[in-house]
C-alpha cells in the first residue's frame, strides 16, 4: 500500500435510508439533476461545512472550524493541517445496487445494509452485513489521494506582512502590540507547506538592512571621536542588536528548530553575531577603534593604577568572545601594547632601581598582569602568552644585573633570606636560578677566606659553625634546596677550608689552621659538656645566629622560656656539626696530630665531660676516615683500661704487704701508655720528693716483676695530684699539677713570714728556667694565690722571693688550682705544626715511590697530579714542595730524570 493510503469506512445510519442513498465514486461531484431533491448527501454536507469555516476564519488554516447548522454529522476535526486532504474530496461512495462485485470483494464503503429482500434470498447474514455462508472475502482499501485548494503563496505573504511589520517595530524598540504566539503559529505553518527558505532568505536581508541603517551610520558619524568613545558606541549597539534579536529568535523559533539547525545555514544564535561583525566589526572605519579602545584602558590601568573603566572592559572582551574576533584582532593588538609596555618598564626599573626593589616591583607587576586576565575571563593563551612576555623582558633579558655578585653579596651580607628568596623564585620561573651559583660561591669563599685566616683563632671554628648553618638555611629557603646551589656551597667551603698561607700561624707551614682549631673545638666540647657550648650554636636558639663578620650574639629571653635539651643530645648535635666542617678539610693530619694531643690530656687528666662522647666521636671519625685513621686512637683508651686494670692488681699486692701502712700516705696512680699510640712528650727534669719517689719505685718494681725486658719512662710534666694544705683561715684540698705539688711542699713547715726565694725554689726542684717560671706564676699571679709573690707583679724575676698567702680563703673545700702545664705553649703548638710538615714529606716522598713503582715512567705533570690526588685525605703540598720531594728522591737512587721531562723509576 502507497504511504499516503488511508483506510476509509463510513458508519451506518440508524434509521432506514433511501436505496439511492449509496451511489458511485466520483472525482467530480454529482450534478444537481441527478442528486435527490429530498435529501442531502455528505458530500454537499462537508462542502457545507467547508464554505462556512473559510467565511469564519480565513486567515489560517488552522483556525478551528464551526459545527455544522442542522447537526446531521459530528463534529470533524479542529485543525486541519495544510497538507491534509479537502473535506469535499475524502470520501466516496459506491452503488447501493451492488453490495458485492462480482469477483467476491466485499465494499466497506457502503453505508446502508442491504435490503430485506436481499437478506431473505441470501440467507442468514450476521449484523455487519456479510454474509456467513459465502466464505472468506477480500478486504479492499482504497487509496485516497485528494488535492487541496490551499494558496500556500497567498498564506506566506499574508504572514510575512505581519512579520515585516513586526520587525520594523522590534527594530525600533517600540512596544510590543504583536501576539508572539500567533507570529509563532504564521512561522510554523509556513514552515510546514516548505516555505521556511523563503523565510529566512527574506528575514535575513531585512536583518542586514537594519543594522546598515540604523546601527553602522550612527556609529560611522561617532568613527572620529577616542577610541575609548567609539567602543563604548559600539558596545552600545551591540547590546541593543543581541536584545532585538532574542526577542526575533523567539518568534522564528521554530523555523530556527526544524530549518535552519539541520541545514548548513546559520542558526539564529549564529547569525545574531556573524550580522554584527561583518556589518559592523570589520568595518574599516570602526574595527581598529574598537580593538584600540579596549587596549587603552589597559593602558590607562597599568599607568594609573586602578584607574580604568572595569565594566566597559569586561563588556567588550565578552563582546570579543561573542563575535568570535578576539583570536584575530583583540589577542594580537593587545599582546603588541603589552610588549611595548614592558620592555619600557622593564629598562626604566632596572636602571632606576636596586636588584631587591627590581625584584619586588617586577613580581608585582605580574601579578597584576595575571589577576588581569583572571578577573576579565581573558583567554589562557592570552594569559600564557603575556606571562611568556613578561618573564622574557622582566627575566631572561635582564638575566646579567639579576645575577651580578654585589647585589647578591649585599643581600647575603645582611643575611636578607626573604629577598633571596624573591629573587631565585623570580630567576626560577625560566629555570635560571641556578645561574645565582658562581656569585655564590665567590660570596662563600670570600666570607670563608676572610674567617680563616682571621687573627681571632680562638673563635674561628664557632664562626664557620654559624656561617655554615645559616648558609644551609639559606640554600633551603631562600634557594629551595637547589641541587646545583647545594654542590657550589659545598665545593666553596672545601676550596677555602683549604687554603694555605705560610705564616706564623702555622709556623712556615702548608698546614692549614683549620684542622688545628677545629681539633681544639672539639677538645672544649669534650672537656665542658654542653656549658662549653657557645650560646650562637645551641640548637634551641638558633634564632639568633649571625653574621660571621658580626660580634656573637646572645640568646634573646624568648629563647630562654624553651626547655632545655638533654646534654649528650646537645653534645651530639654539636659534634654532628663540627664532623660536617671536618668532612672539608683535606690535610686530616694536622687535625689528627691535634686530637691525639688533646685526646692524652684528657685521659690522663680526668678532663672528660662524658665517656660516651668521647665513644661516639671516635666512632664518628672511624666511620669517616677509616680503621687505620683511629687505630692509634683506639689503642689510647685500650692502654687506659689496661692501666686502670694494672693499679688494682698493684693496690691489691701492696694490701698484702706488711709494710703498707707506712705508705698509705700517698695514693699513687699511674696510667701506663704505649710510646707508637701516645703522642711524645718532652722528659722535663725535677726533683721528687722522697715519699713519691719511693712509692714510684715501689710500682716499677712490681711493673718489671710482671713485664720483663720493658722500660718505664716517667713523665712527671703530665702529672697531677691532689694535696691537704692547712691555711689560717681553715684546711683546703688543693687540686694542682706534679709541679705545683713539688713546689708548695717546700713550704712545708714554714710560717707566714718566712720567704723563698726564687734561686733557691729552682734549685730544690731542679726544674728548668722556663717550667719554674712558669709554675711560680699559677701559684701566685693567678686568680687563686697559694703563694704571696714579693713584690706584687704578673712576672715572675729571678729577685722575687715566695711565701704562704695567709688570706688564702675559698668557699669549697676542694679547690682546683689553675695548671700552666695543661695549656698549650707556642713551642709545643710549633713542635706539632713541624712534626706534621715533617710527616707530610715522608707520605709525599711514599706516595711518589709508589706511583712510579706501579707506572715506571711518568711525565712531570703527571707525577705531580697523581701525588696530590694520592694524598689529599693526609694533607696536600704545594707543587715547590712535591718537586722537592722528587728531588730528594732522585738523590737516594729511587727514580731519575730522562728526556722529555719524564722520570723513571729505578728498581
Amino acid at each position: 500500500m502507497p504511504p499516503t493510503s488511508r483506510l476509509s469506512s463510513a458508519a451506518s445510519d440508524s434509521t432506514p435510508s433511501s436505496p439511492q442513498r449509496k451511489r458511485k465514486r466520483s472525482n467530480n461531484p454529482p450534478s444537481s439533476a441527478e442528486q435527490p431533491s429530498k435529501q442531502r448527501t455528505l458530500q454537499n454536507l462537508f462542502s457545507g461545512q467547508k464554505k462556512a469555516q473559510l467565511e469564519a476564519s480565513p486567515t489560517s488554516p488552522n483556525s478551528k472550524r464551526l459545527r455544522s447548522l442542522d447537526g446531521a454529522a459530528p463534529p470533524l476535526s479542529a485543525v486541519t493541517p495544510p497538507r491534509s486532504l479537502a473535506r469535499n474530496d475524502m470520501y466516496s461512495f459506491g452503488s447501493r445496487s451492488s453490495p458485492a462485485h462480482d469477483n467476491g470483494m466485499v465494499d466497506l464503503t457502503a453505508s446502508s445494509p442491504p435490503s430485506s429482500q436481499s437478506r431473505r434470498l441470501s440467507g442468514p447474514v450476521k449484523r455487519n452485513g456479510i454474509n456467513s455462508h459465502a466464505g472468506a472475502k477480500k478486504l479492499v482499501v482504497k487509496n485516497l489521494r485528494t488535492t487541496t485548494s490551499w494558496d500556500s503563496k497567498a498564506y506566506l505573504e499574508k504572514i510575512w506582512g505581519q512579520l515585516d511589520e513586526t520587525l520594523a517595530v522590534i527594530f525600533k524598540d517600540g512596544e510590543e502590540s504583536f501576539s508572539k504566539e500567533d507570529l509563532y503559529r504564521g512561522v510554523e505553518n509556513i514552515c510546514r507547506q516548505g516555505g521556511a527558505s523563503t523565510l529566512f532568505s527574506r528575514l535575513d536581508s531585512r536583518c542586514k538592512t537594519h543594522i546598515e541603517r540604523n546601527l553602522l551610520a550612527p556609529l560611522l558619524e561617532k568613527a572620529g571621536e577616542d577610541n575609548v568613545t567609539v567602543l563604548g558606541a559600539v558596545l552600545g549597539a551591540w547590546t541593543r542588536w543581541r536584545a532585538q534579536m532574542v526577542t526575533i529568535r523567539t518568534i522564528f523559533f521554530f523555523m530556527d528548530r526544524s530549518y535552519l539547525l539541520p541545514s548548513s545555514k546559520p542558526t539564529l544564535s549564529e547569525l545574531t553575531p556573524q550580522l554584527f561583525r561583518d556589518c559592523v566589526f570589520n568595518h574599516q572605519s570602526l574595527k581598529s577603534k574598537v580593538v584600540n579602545g579596549a587596549c587603552d584602558i589597559v593602558a590607562v590601568d597599568r599607568v594609573q593604577l586602578n584607574d580604568m573603566d572595569r565594566e566597559l572592559f569586561r563588556n567588550a572582551v565578552e563582546m570579543f568572545h561573542e563575535l568570535s574576533t578576539y583570536t584575530a584582532s583583540f589577542e594580537a593588538r593587545f599582546l603588541g601594547t603589552s610588549q611595548q609596555f614592558v620592555v619600557e618598564k622593564s629598562e626604566r626599573m632596572i636602571t632606576e632601581q636596586d636588584v631587591p626593589t627590581y625584584v619586588k616591583m617586577a613580581n608585582t607587576l605580574m601579578e597584576r598582569e595575571m589577576n588581569r586576565c583572571e578577573e576579565f575571563a581573558l583567554t589562557s593563551s592570552t594569559k600564557r602568552e603575556l606571562l611568556t612576555l613578561l618573564e622574557t623582558h622582566l627575566i631572561a633579558n635582564n638575566e646579567t644585573d639579576l645575577i651580578e655578585y654585589e647585589p647578591l653579596a649585599s643581600l647575603l651580607d645582611s643575611n636578607a633570606t626573604s629577598d633571596l628568596k624573591a629573587l631565585y623564585a623570580l630567576l626560577d620561573r625560566r629555570n635560571l636560578g641556578e645561574k645565582l651559583r658562581p656569585a655564590f660561591e665567590k660570596w662563600v669563599i670570600e666570607t670563608g677566606t676572610s674567617i680563616v685566616f682571621s687573627k681571632d683563632e680562638d673563635n674561628m671554628v664557632i664562626h664557620l659553625l654559624s656561617l655554615k648553618r645559616r648558609l644551609d638555611l639559606t640554600w633551603k629557603s631562600a634557594f629551595q634546596s637547589n641541587e646545583s646551589i647545594g654542590h657550589g656551597l659545598r665545593e666553596s667551603f672545601e676550596i677555602f677550608m683549604n687554603k694555605t698561607k705560610k705564616g706564623d700561624a702555622t709556623w712556615g707551614t702548608d698546614n692549614t689552621k683549620v684542622g688545628e682549631m677545629i681539633a681544639k673545638y672539639v677538645d672544649q666540647l669534650l672537656r665542658g659538656g654542653a656549658k662549653a657550648i657557645p650560646e650562637v650554636l645551641i640548637t634551641r636558639r638558633s634564632s639568633s645566629i649571625t653574621a660571621p663578620t658580626a660580634p656573637l650574639a646572645v640568646a634573646g629571653p624568648e629563647d630562654n622560656e624553651d626547655e632545655d635539651m638533654d646534654e649528650d643530645a646537645e653534645i651530639n648535635i654539636q659534634l654532628d656539626q663540627v664532623l660536617d666542617l671536618f668532612r672539608f678539610v683535606h690535610g686530616k693530619a694536622v687535625f689528627e696530630a691535634f686530637y691525639k694531643k688533646d685526646l692524652a690530656r684528657r685521659l690522663l687528666m680526668g678532663r672528660s665531660a662524658s665517656a660516651d662522647a668521647e665513644r661516639s666521636m671516635l666512632a664518628r671519625l672511624k666511620t669517616e676516615c677509616g680503621s687505620g685513621f683511629t687505630q692509634n686512637l683506639e689503642q689510647m683508651f685500650k692502654d687506659v683500661e689496661l692501666a686502670r686494670e694494672e693499679m688494682q692488681s698493684y693496690k691489691q699486692r701492696l694490701e698484702e704487704r706488711v709494710g703498707f701502712e707506712k705508705g698509705k700516705d700517698v695514693d699513687l696512680s699511674v696510667n701506663i701508655l704505649s710510646s707508637a699510640a701516645w703522642p711524645t712528650y718532652p722528659d722535663i727534669p725535677v726533683v721528687i720528693p722522697p715519699n713519691i719517689k719511693r712509692a714510684i719505685d715501689g710500682f716499677e718494681m712490681h711493673y718489671k716483676s710482671k713485664h720483663s725486658g720493658r722500660k718505664l719512662d716517667w713523665k712527671h710534666g703530665l702529672a697531677h695530684c691532689q694535696m691537704r694544705a692547712t691555711f689560717s683561715k681553715g684546711s683546703k684540698e688543693l687540686v694542682v699539677s706534679s709541679f705545683q705539688a713539688v713546689v708548695l711542699l717546700l713550704f712545708n713547715g714554714l710560717s707566714e713570714n718566712d720567704h723563698l726565694t726564687y734561686q733557691h725554689i729552682r734549685s730544690e726542684t731542679g726544674l728548668p728556667e722556663a717550667e719554674a717560671k712558669r709554675t711560680l706564676q699559677s701559684l701566685a699571679c693567678a686568680k687563686l694565690r697559694p703563694l704571696t709573690k714579693h713584690p706584687k707583679g704578673r712576672d715572675i724575676n729571678d729577685t722575687d722571693s715566695f711565701s704562704i698567702n695567709p688570706s688564702f680563703e675559698h668557699p669549697k673545700h676542694r679547690v682546683k688550682i689553675n695548671q700552666v702545664q695543661l695549656k698549650e705553649t707556642k713551642e709545643e703548638n710549633k713542635e706539632t705544626h713541624m712534626r706534621v710538615a715533617e710527616d707530610r714529606n715522608f707520605e709525599c716522598q711514599a706516595a711518589i715511590v709508589r706511583i712510579m713503582k706501579s707506572s715506571k715512567t711518568l711525565s712531570h705533570q703527571e707525577l705531580v697530579s697523581e701525588t696530590i690526588k694520592a694524598t689529599m685525605s693526609r694533607g696536600v703540598l704545594a707543587v715547590g714542595d712535591i718537586k722537592k720531594n722528587i728531588d730528594r728522591l732522585i738523590e737516594k737512587d729511587y727514580m731519575e730524570r730522562e728526556e722529555g721531562n719524564m722520570y723513571s723509576y729505578v728498581a
